[in-house]
C-alpha cells in the first residue's frame, strides 16, 4: 500500500521530493496543494509538471475516507460518518459559529476511558489514528464548505471527537504542528484545542511540546462522583488534575476551558454549583456548560431549562466566566459516537457516499 502523502510534514515531503531528483521548491507547492488547497489527487497540482505528478501518483497516495453518512441540521450544524481504510467508522462535526465554522475532529476509533454518558465508550476502543486520518477530517471539512459555496472560513479546529486526544500523542502532536504551519493550513494556535479528560502526564508533555488552547472535560466537582462517571478518575484525583491545568501556559494569556455536561439529577444542582465554584474561584478558566445529549442506551437525561439556568447564574455570580453550549445538532445525533452507532447498527456500510451529489440533495436525516 502507497504511503498517504499526508501523514508528512513539510520538511519530510521537501526530502521525497529530493530523492526524486526535485528542488525544495516542488515541495513547497506540493505541501500547499494538499493543505491550502485541500487537493484529493495530484492531477489538481496544475503548477507541477506532468511527469512530476506521474512520479507522485506512483510513489504516494491522497486518499480520504469514505463519506458513508451525511447529516445536517436546520441550522447547519453537520456531522460526517468516515469509514477508514480498515473499516472502521469515525465522526467529525462542523459547527456553524457567527463569523467562522468550528471543526470537531476524532483522534481514535472508539475510547478505552469508559465514560459513563459517552457512547463512544460502549464500542470500547479499536485503534488510534494516524497522522492523515486526522487531518484527512480537516480536508474534507474544508472540500464540503466550498463545494456548498460557504463564504464563512473554517477557523477552528477542536480535538473533542471519539478518543482521548492524549492517548494518541505522537500522532496529536504531528498533527497539531501540520495544522499550525504558516506554510501549510495556517491555523492559529489559539484556535486549535485539545480536549483531554485528564491523563496528566500527557498534559505535561504537550505543556513542553505544543502548547495550545486546553479544554478539560470535568464533568463532577468532587472525586466521588466523578470517580462514577468517569474511570479515569481513579487514578488522577482533583487536586492532581487542577494543579496541571494550573502549570499548563495559557496561549496568548487566554483561558483554560473546563466541559462540564449537565446530567437531569445527577451532576446539576445549587449544591454541584458550589462545589464547582470552591474548585475554580481566581483560575483563568471558562466553565462551558453542555445539556446532556440523550440517547436510548445512554442511562441519563438531560435537565430541565430552569435548572440549567440557574447552575450558570450561580457561577457568574461567584466571578467565573460561564457560557451554556448552544444544543446544536439534537436532531442529527451530534453528541460523540451517536452517528457512528447509528450507522454501525442500522446500515450496510457502501463503498463511497458521492460528496457533490450529498450536498446537492440537501440535508439528510
Amino acid at each position: 500500500m502507497k504511503p498517504n502523502l499526508r501523514n508528512f510534514d513539510l520538511e519530510e515531503i521537501r526530502n521525497f521530493l529530493k530523492d526524486l531528483g526535485e528542488p525544495p521548491y516542488r515541495g513547497d507547492q506540493v505541501y500547499h496543494w494538499i493543505t491550502c488547497k485541500a487537493a484529493i489527487s495530484f492531477d489538481e497540482m496544475s503548477n507541477l509538471p506532468k511527469i512530476l505528478r506521474e512520479k507522485l501518483d506512483k510513489a504516494f497516495s491522497l486518499s480520504l475516507p469514505e463519506l458513508v453518512e451525511l447529516q445536517r441540521d436546520e441550522e447547519g450544524t453537520t456531522k460526517f460518518a468516515l469509514k477508514l481504510e480498515d473499516g472502521e467508522i469515525i465522526e467529525s462535526v462542523l459547527i456553524p459559529e457567527r463569523d467562522h465554522f468550528t471543526l470537531c475532529v476524532s483522534t481514535q476509533v472508539g475510547c478505552a476511558l469508559g465514560c459513563t454518558f459517552c457512547l463512544t465508550a460502549k464500542s470500547g476502543f479499536k485503534r488510534n489514528l494516524k497522522v492523515y486520518e486526522i487531518i484527512s477530517q480537516v480536508v474534507l471539512a474544508k472540500r464540503y464548505l466550498k463545494e456548498k459555496g460557504e463564504e464563512l472560513p473554517l477557523r477552528n479546529i477542536v480535538f473533542m471527537g471519539m478518543g482521548e486526544p492524549l492517548a494518541n500523542y505522537k500522532n496529536l502532536v504531528k498533527a497539531l504542528k501540520i495544522l499550525e504551519d504558516k506554510r501549510g493550513f495556517n491555523f492559529s494556535r489559539k484556535r486549535l484545542t485539545v480536549s483531554t479528560a485528564g491523563l496528566v502526564e500527557k498534559m505535561y508533555e504537550l505543556a513542553k511540546d505544543f502548547p495550545t488552547a486546553l479544554a478539560l472535560s470535568l464533568h463532577a466537582p468532587n472525586d466521588e462522583l466523578r470517580k462514577k462517571l468517569m474511570p479515569i478518575a481513579k487514578k488522577y484525583p482533583l487536586k492532581v488534575l487542577i494543579k496541571a491545568l494550573k502549570d499548563f501556559p495559557r496561549v496568548k494569556n487566554g483561558r483554560h476551558t473546563i466541559e462540564y455536561i449537565l446530567i437531569k439529577n445527577i451532576n446539576d444542582s445549587l449544591i454541584h454549583a458550589k462545589e464547582l465554584a470552591n474548585l475554580f474561584k481566581k483560575m483563568p478558566v471558562k466553565i462551558n456548560l453542555i445539556p446532556f445529549n440523550p440517547h436510548p442506551e445512554l442511562p441519563y437525561e438531560r435537565p430541565e431549562e430552569e435548572r440549567i439556568l440557574a447552575f450558570q447564574k450561580y457561577l457568574l455570580s461567584q466571578g467565573i466566566l460561564t457560557t451554556i453550549r448552544k444544543s446544536k445538532g439534537l436532531k442529527i445525533s451530534a453528541a460523540c459516537g451517536q452517528l457512528r452507532r447509528r450507522v454501525l447498527n442500522h446500515f450496510s456500510i457502501p463503498n463511497s457516499c458521492d460528496l457533490k451529489a450529498t450536498i446537492r440533495a440537501g440535508t439528510i436525516s
